[in-house]
């Protein structure tokens, strides 16, 4: 399976901005959770995040922590999501980039567990409760193993904090369009055009823009704003857990084209 840097730099070789995709694992059960990758990889994702359920998401909004919670509750564990990676990525041609928070991956034990991520297929991790100033216990590691760890910049980043962050990121950065958690939005954060400028200003890496994108307007405008990449959530979560899972999968099916097709006309 490709990396996600060797996905992103053929993206931008090509002036496309990249679609990823995230769903929780597990909801709302690991079949459908299978199906729905399936989906979003023939329906134009470029790169995809599967959140690893987690019972303290604090990162994210009511959409995914109620998914995470679903997910919890039928009793979806991390080797679950593991062994799920494993059936699913070599059926899938966008890399897996597993979303977890910190604590299941020290409860395993670091190595241990990026090992066995990738083993499983997995190319790419995000932690978004592990600061900076503590993230060389997974970076260094993940680099050996050939996982690469995206980095968080948040609105408030100061400019300092931006280019610590952006000399450390391995694939691409995540910018966050907005202070807060995740979740569906009316507009995205007016911030996020100059943000992309400064980041622009201290780094060649690829940026990615995510937190409250939900529509194919949206996207389009994040991507004429200069981002590498559009990372879309909760929408995908919410279509998931409506429905029958047939109804679920194509509704999922029919947004990330609809998606893809925005940023391929802009």
């Amino acid at each position: 399976m490709k990396s996600v840097s060797d996905c992103m730099g053929a993206l931008r070789d090509r002036a496309q901005c990249a679609l990823i995709p995230f769903i929780t694992a597990g909801d709302p059960d690991l079949d459908t959770t299978a199906k729905a990758l399936q989906a979003l990889d023939r329906s134009g994702a470029d790169l995809i995040e599967l959140g690893v359920p987690y019972s303290d998401p604090l990162a994210d909004g009511p959409v995914i922590q109620a998914a995470a919670s679903r997910a919890l509750q039928r009793g979806v564990k991390l080797e679950d999501v593991l062994e799920l990676v494993k059936t699913v990525s070599p059926t899938l041609r966008a890399p897996i980039i597993l979303f977890t928070y910190y604590n299941p991956i020290l409860n395993r034990g670091i190595e241990s567990f990026l090992k066995r991520a990738y083993e499983a297929g997995a190319r790419g991790l995000v932690v978004p409760d592990l600061p900076l100033e503590e993230m060389d216990s997974v970076l260094k590691p993940a680099a050996d193993i050939g996982i690469e760890v995206t980095l968080l910049v948040a609105p408030t980043s100061p400019k300092e904090r931006i280019q610590a962050i952006a000399q450390q990121a391995q694939g691409f950065i995540y910018l966050v369009s907005v202070t807060g958690v995740t979740g569906m939005r009316s507009q995205v954060g007016d911030r996020v055009q100059d943000l992309l400028l400064e980041l622009r200003s201290v780094t060649d890496k690829p940026i990615g823009v995510g937190f409250g994108i939900s529509e194919p307007s949206q996207a389009r405008q994040v991507m004429e704003w200069g981002a590498d990449a559009v990372i879309v959530g909760s929408a995908f979560v919410k279509r998931l857990a409506e429905g029958e899972p047939h109804q679920a999968l194509e509704s999922v099916e029919t947004f990330c084209r609809s998606l893809k097709t925005s940023l391929q006309e802009a």
